[in-house]
């Protein structure tokens, strides 16, 4: 065999060789890629995670502005639907959101000087809707929707809770949340994501806000608002 029939023949077994070390390897290579991706996918972040709650709540001032329109009409109301919407309210909402937010986030602003007034009614609001909360819980057991006075109390605490909510919301999510993130650090920043997590598993068990979102879901059915198509509006 001359020598240069053995080099070629080596070259071909070389490049043999490294084409299957690629076939190896790329796909190895493209699976941790997708777990990467998937990793970021699943990912929240505390900020994204507590507007997400928001979407929560807000649904759940939707299910209040229909009891309050059937309280204005002397309409009948589906047995229990109130005293479980107050119910992801108190849970999801004021002894988890407002905690979170009370604990991590409030803090942290007042140390840094910033948004302090602007926190100081976030912590009264959070206060005066509890106690809404608690007057909505005791007038909408089965015997207080069939008295009079505590049917108009129903009505004004829910007129009260969402009128204080929506703004407070909002001016979370466009004001305090965005300052809030350029205080802290990457590395700060997913930390409390990962604690938020935690902390939702722990109250609520794998997959808790999925849960609150089917949860309020079963109520926008009983009361007859769970199609969004009926909330288009044309001329």
């Amino acid at each position: 065999m001359s020598r240069d029939t053995c080099q070629t023949r080596r070259s071909l077994i070389a490049a043999g060789a490294a084409g299957v070390g690629l076939l190896l390897v790329e796909p190895v290579r493209f699976a941790l890629a997708a777990s990467k991706e998937e990793k970021t996918r699943e990912g929240i972040g505390p900020v994204e995670d507590l507007m997400r709650e928001h979407g929560v709540l807000r649904r759940v001032l939707l299910i209040y502005d229909e009891v309050i329109r059937r309280l204005d009409a002397g309409k009948d109301l589906p047995p229990g639907v109130v005293a479980d919407a107050a119910g992801v309210i108190r849970r999801f909402v004021e002894d988890y959101h407002e905690k979170n937010e009370e604990q991590e986030i409030f803090p942290r602003l007042e140390k840094a000087g910033k948004l302090v007034e602007l926190v100081k009614v976030l912590y009264a609001q959070h206060r005066a809707s509890r106690g809404l909360t608690e007057v909505v819980l005791t007038s909408s057991t089965p015997a207080a929707l069939a008295n009079a006075e505590s049917r108009r109390r129903l009505g004004e605490a829910l007129r009260r809770f969402t009128r204080i909510y929506r703004p407070h919301a909002a001016r979370e999510d466009t004001v305090l949340f965005p300052a809030f993130r350029s205080l802290v650090s990457p590395k700060e920043f997913a930390a409390l994501g990962e604690k938020f997590e935690n902390k939702e598993h722990e109250l609520f068990g794998e997959e808790g806000f999925e849960k609150m979102v089917n949860q309020v879901a079963g109520l926008e059915k009983k009361l007859g608002i769970y199609d969004l198509s009926q909330f288009t509006s044309t001329l």
